[in-house]
């Protein structure tokens, strides 16, 4: 990995993230894919990346996944859905 950083952004304009630009293109690629024609809610986001990721990524997951996630939401590439349960989707 190199260690070039990239900070997030937070859809509420809250403070970002400086994270290494190597994880966050994996964790943006994945989320990216797993959101192709569906929507999934946030625990099935998770479960998608933990399972895609697990094997080949050490660090915490969980944080990485919602920091990316946050940023994608802040830069109009995902959404949020009106419905019940709430779902992620590409906008």
């Amino acid at each position: 990995m190199t260690n070039n950083k990239i900070l997030t952004l937070h859809p509420l304009g809250k403070n970002g993230k400086n994270i290494d630009s190597d994880a966050y293109d994996l964790f943006k690629e994945a989320i990216i894919n797993s959101l192709q024609n569906k929507e999934l809610t946030h625990d099935e986001l998770m479960n998608y990346l933990n399972n895609k990721l697990k094997d080949n990524f050490s660090k915490n997951i969980g944080w990485y996944g919602e920091t990316v996630k946050l940023d994608l939401e802040a830069r109009k590439i995902i959404g949020r859905t009106s419905t019940k349960p709430q779902k992620y989707k590409l906008i």
